[in-house]
């Protein structure tokens, strides 16, 4: 378990067969033009560990990226389509924030000393995202997601998830070196621009910018792209594998992370980053987790090709998933 996003290291359990559909819900996305871009962290304020450095040029070819995270409606027609059954559903529990918990205490499987905030609960899953007491609301970014369940989606949508220079590129909106989607402040005049934690973490949130945990998508200023939520709210998945010295070697056209690992790339930070203790809610911040994991504050959002016709299979390393997931 991390600070950022609790961790499982089970395996993956057998997946839900998926048929791709024929009439996949669908995405309001916006198309990018690809280029040349500096990626990685040119202020030197990421942690050693995540590897985000050193800065280095990449080119991308164009694509077509979701405007929003993907929602609870549009990932509720993906299980109503398929039957699909996500992995916090299959294990009967996923990890939720305590401050936001609606369970009845026999729910609380533990509580792990030494990220206390973060509890496992059963009954816990998309659809109830705080505990069975809960209900998600179809506006907000679906969470309680694997990698494997959003992959599991993509191959149903015809579509894909980011690699993790695209994920950087388009949240970057065109600004060069800047540390966040919108510039330079984190709140210009004054004004929250994402959703991340105000007050004391883990204990006191002040809830500034409105919400405790998950805001609606939208809730925010678009960045230079037309994107919303780059930055806060959920950590969004990627297609690679993750690697802290990856940078040392990516290649500058199209990179798509290590061969093989044991965590995927996750990007954006959440609802609970602060800078006490979690400033990776800047674009250049790297974290990552385990394919099997599902919490609370992680979901994803898809890429396409730039003709906008099915792109099923791209991920990292030139790999493909198949249409199970």
């Amino acid at each position: 378990m991390t600070c950022c996003s609790p961790s499982t290291g089970d395996a993956p359990r057998p997946p839900t067969p998926v048929t791709p559909s024929v009439a996949p819900v669908a995405h309001d996305d916006v198309p990018l033009p690809g280029g040349s871009f500096l990626m990685g962290d040119a202020h030197g304020e990421g942690y050693p560990a995540d590897g985000e450095t050193p800065v280095h040029e990449v080119r991308l070819e164009p694509f077509r990226v979701d405007v929003t995270a993907v929602t609870v409606e549009m990932f509720a027609a993906f299980v109503s389509d398929t039957g699909y059954r996500t992995e916090a559903e299959r294990a009967g529990a996923s990890s939720v924030f305590r401050l936001a918990l609606a369970a009845s205490r026999h729910d609380v499987l533990g509580i792990d000393p030494a990220v206390p905030w973060w509890v496992v609960v059963c009954g816990a899953d998309w659809r109830h995202p705080f505990g069975p007491l809960s209900r998600a609301e179809p506006d907000h970014p679906v969470v309680h997601v694997s990698w494997d369940d959003a992959a599991a989606y993509c191959a149903w949508a015809g579509r894909r998830l980011p690699t993790e220079a695209e994920w950087e590129y388009a949240a970057r909106g065109g600004l060069s070196g800047q540390r966040f989607a919108w510039g330079e402040e984190l709140n210009p005049g004054g004004a929250w621009m994402c959703n991340i934690w105000q007050g004391r973490f883990p204990s006191d949130n002040t809830a500034e910018d409105g919400w405790l945990a998950t805001a609606p998508v939208r809730s925010y200023p678009p960045n230079g792209f037309g994107l919303y939520e780059m930055t806060g709210n959920v950590w969004e998945w990627c297609a690679d594998w993750f690697g802290a010295t990856y940078y040392e070697e990516s290649p500058s056209v199209d990179p798509r992370g290590p061969q093989a690992g044991d965590r995927r790339v996750i990007r954006g930070g959440s609802y609970l980053c602060h800078d006490s203790y979690c400033n990776r809610y800047r674009v250049a911040a790297r974290s990552a987790n385990t394919p099997a994991s599902s919490s609370g504050n992680c979901g994803f959002r898809t890429v396409a090709a730039l003709g906008g016709g099915p792109d099923r299979g791209r991920t990292s390393a030139g790999q493909s998933f198949p249409a199970s997931g």
